[in-house]
């Protein structure tokens, strides 16, 4: 019988984070993934130019930097599985607008429902229940499982609807008609809606009924958790962290132009560049989280902020020429490696931080509104350093901007693991509010 009851609390465990690493990339299909995969056709269908597109990007932004900060004490208070299901409801909602093929005011007026969507609704419920799914022990695990889980689902939801548009379109693409481009690509913008709303399905009834919170974690939300969190160096520290390991991500934009433009490779050559950086994010990700658990989530923070700063800087200095192929490769794949590690542990470092369970929203909405807000500088400020500087020293500015960032991650991250470290003999109690 024994037996049985953990089995069975194993198979509902899975579900659960199944459930989880699905809806975490399924609600930014329709306003990331899609315009990712199918750029050119979405401008050439929605009569859209690339400035066009960003400020619907934008709109986005500024709303999910607005909506971060008081997602996290909803998240706090109400079942994530509410909040998720709904948020990934009215999301593929959003998807059906879409279909319709709307107007440019109309199309920045639906990113920033999505911002309101995906971010308010949606992100510090899927960090708080992915903290709960982990608990005291695996925090690690839970995060890395989490972000490398949704690396696969993108790859694989990605590959899955190149191929319905390639079924949908004529043998010769070059001679579609514009009926039958943006026939295709409403079937496309439907599979994603449909997906979504799926995974609306899913989590409604694979995730608890209530807030899950492990018997280690007897913390409950309350009122006063906002400030108590703000008072807490280790968040302040943890922000830090995450602004410097998103600039890190943001700057792995620039590695197929970087490998066309300095290393000469060919356009199908530097596209397979981007492709191997990317698949590293399963993988690092997950491996990290397991590392993790057993070595130290600050130990292996400090670690991957090293690596980045060290590749970055060899990139940085000009190290490669036309022909160091194979440096070049193992830098990158290091490189990419260090970035997509710190996104399964960063979120993770909460436990160490000893941010009580229930505030962990709160603690997400003050992270994220820091972490994120390269989603805002950093597209303008690679622009900018690769256009006035064509040519290898634009990106060597744009390394050198990773470097310097990782470093202060890295100094960020030391003092983090001293604070833990000091903990291990005096715990770190989070100051009341007066």
């Amino acid at each position: 019988m024994h037996n049985l009851d953990q089995e069975s609390s194993f198979i509902r465990r899975s579900i659960s984070i199944l459930a989880l690493v699905v809806a975490g990339e399924a609600v930014f299909f329709l306003p990331f993934v899609l315009p990712r995969v199918f750029r050119p056709t979405l401008l050439d269908v929605f009569g859209l130019t690339n400035l066009e597109l960003g400020i619907a990007f934008s709109v986005y932004g500024v709303v999910a930097m607005l909506a971060y900060f008081p997602g996290g004490p909803l998240a706090d208070r109400y079942p994530a599985r509410k909040l998720m299901a709904f948020a990934l409801l009215a999301t593929s909602m959003g998807g059906l607008v879409m279909t319709s093929i709307p107007s440019l005011a109309a199309l920045n007026g639906l990113y920033g429902f999505w911002g309101v969507t995906t971010i308010l609704l949606f992100w510090a419920p899927l960090i708080r229940a992915t903290r709960a799914w982990g608990g005291a022990k695996l925090p690690g695990r839970a995060f890395g499982i989490l972000d490398g889980g949704r690396g696969l689902v993108a790859a694989a939801i990605g590959s899955g609807a190149v191929a319905l548009f390639a079924f949908f379109m004529p043998d010769e693409v070059q001679s579609a008609s514009p009926e039958q481009r943006e026939s295709a690509f409403r079937n496309v913008i439907l599979l994603f809606s449909g997906i979504t709303f799926a995974a609306a399905v899913f989590v409604w009834f694979a995730l608890p009924q209530q807030s899950s919170t492990p018997r280690e974690m007897p913390n409950r939300f309350e009122p006063k958790g906002l400030n108590r969190v703000i008072r807490m160096p280790t968040v302040w520290l943890q922000a830090i962290v995450v602004v410097c390991a998103y600039v890190g991500y943001k700057g792995l934009d620039d590695v197929s132009l970087y490998a066309h433009e300095v290393l000469e490779f060919d356009e199908v050559q530097s596209a397979r560049v981007g492709t191997l950086s990317m698949w590293m994010r399963p993988f690092a990700a997950i491996a990290a989280g397991l590392l993790a658990d057993r070595f130290g989530v600050a130990r292996l923070t400090t670690l991957s902020l090293l690596m980045l700063a060290l590749g970055s800087t060899m990139m940085a200095a000009g190290t490669f020429r036309p022909g160091m192929t194979a440096f070049f490769f193992v830098t990158l794949i290091a490189t990419s490696s260090a970035v997509f590690a710190l996104r399964g542990l960063y979120y993770a470092m909460m436990e160490e931080g000893r941010v009580p369970f229930g505030d962990t929203g709160s603690a997400v909405g003050i992270v994220s509104v820091v972490g994120y807000t390269p989603d805002i500088f950093m597209g303008p400020l690679m622009g900018i350093l690769l256009d006035r500087w064509p040519g290898p020293l634009g990106h060597q500015y744009v390394f050198a901007v990773l470097a310097v960032f990782a470093l202060v991650g890295l100094l960020a991250s030391i003092l983090f693991w001293r604070l833990v470290q000091r903990s291990i003999q005096e715990p770190i109690r989070p100051a009341t509010s007066p």
